[in-house]
């Protein structure tokens, strides 16, 4: 029986057949875990590149690590029962193996190497269709991820800092396995002020939002939940409605064969109808998943095609509002994977899409 690694090394050194590269060199953590199934070749979580890297060419699949990283690569990663040939240096010493390795060939990498291609964009594509086993990663994943903010959530209070929520977010996913690469959190004004808020000293008073992109098997989920102590005014109401309306256009709009630029020209269309015509122009509207928060952005005009088992999280805002959860393409119907039970929803043309938490 083949196993998931040999499917993906076939599809690999097909799409690199294409490409006409004798060989690729895969430096970044997301492709490395992409290659791997899932292996973490990274100490540093903030890191884009890893301490290991891969050389897939025709015939072989090389390791290319040090002294250091070898053992827990090759046993704890089980790198050695996926038969990588491994090329060691010691730690202390510049290697040239990559280069002494892919002599003559015609280079490819997924970020800038000398004599090699720069085939980033396409890397991510690729890595974006992503297999079925990895699919029921991203399911297993999605609960996690929303398991990890409903429990921080809970123990929000007015008079706790935003680093304070920040902790309690990176806790609830750290203690399920989950890393919080991205963790951000707004308290009041700040909320409108900024769409991507680093957590502060600032104290809560009376609303909060909390936004985590959760890594595990190398796979990266996001979502947002907002909650509020006290009632909603008027304002803050129609935009959370008017937000559902847009969000639930992007969950119903994608679908396998729609083009990412006819998605977004139905979402600004309801951005308008909506009453809040330019706001998705304040900020990106999210695009496709998988070893990276966004591998790629839904923008107007984009070619890029979704199709069946792709992972998309979308993020659509108006000032002092956002709305965002991850989605599994199926064939007939989309899976939200970051749901949460028992969150308050509104169901917008059969989608339910999250309100805020009133405590």
């Amino acid at each position: 029986m083949v196993s998931e690694h040999e499917r993906k090394i076939e599809i690999i050194r097909t799409w690199m057949a294409g490409q006409h590269i004798d060989g690729l060199y895969l430096q970044t953590a997301a492709s490395f875990a992409w290659a791997t199934c899932g292996t973490a070749s990274y100490i540093n979580t903030a890191s884009t590149y890893g301490l290991g890297s891969l050389l897939i060419t025709p015939n072989h699949k090389y390791l290319i690590t040090t002294n250091i990283e070898a053992p827990r690569l090759e046993k704890e990663e089980k790198l050695s029962e996926q038969s990588w040939e491994s090329q060691l240096s010691p730690w202390y010493e510049t290697s040239n193996k990559v280069a002494d390795l892919s002599h003559g060939l015609k280079m490819a990498s997924d970020a800038p190497f000398p004599g090699a291609k720069d085939l980033s964009s396409d890397l991510a594509r690729l890595r974006a269709n992503l297999t079925p086993e990895e699919g029921q990663r991203f399911q297993e994943l999605g609960k996690l991820c929303a398991e990890a903010m409903q429990s921080a959530v809970q123990f929000v209070r007015p008079g706790q800092t935003e680093y304070q929520l920040a902790s309690l977010l990176s806790a609830e996913a750290e203690s399920r396995g989950v890393q919080a690469i991205v963790n951000l959190i707004a308290t009041d004004e700040r909320i409108s002020s900024y769409r991507h808020p680093l957590p502060t000293a600032k104290k809560l008073d009376k609303y909060a939002m909390l936004i985590l992109c959760g890594r595990k098997f190398g796979l990266v989920c996001s979502l947002t939940r907002l909650v509020h102590f006290g009632l909603l005014s008027e304002e803050l109401k129609r935009k959370q409605d008017a937000c559902a309306q847009v969000d639930a256009t992007f969950v119903n709009s994608t679908r396998p064969g729609q083009t990412l630029g006819d998605i977004f020209t139905r979402v600004v269309a309801a951005y308008a109808q909506a009453g809040f015509p330019g706001e998705w122009q304040k900020h990106h509207q999210g695009g496709a998943s998988g070893y990276e928060p966004r591998e790629y952005l839904a923008v107007p005009g984009s070619t890029d095609q979704v199709s069946v088992g792709q992972a998309y999280a979308w993020n659509p805002s108006i000032t002092g509002y956002k709305s965002e959860d991850t989605i599994l393409v199926g064939k007939s119907r989309n899976v939200v994977l970051t749901e949460i039970p028992g969150w308050p929803v509104t169901v917008v043309d059969g989608i339910a899409r999250p309100l805020i938490m009133i405590a």
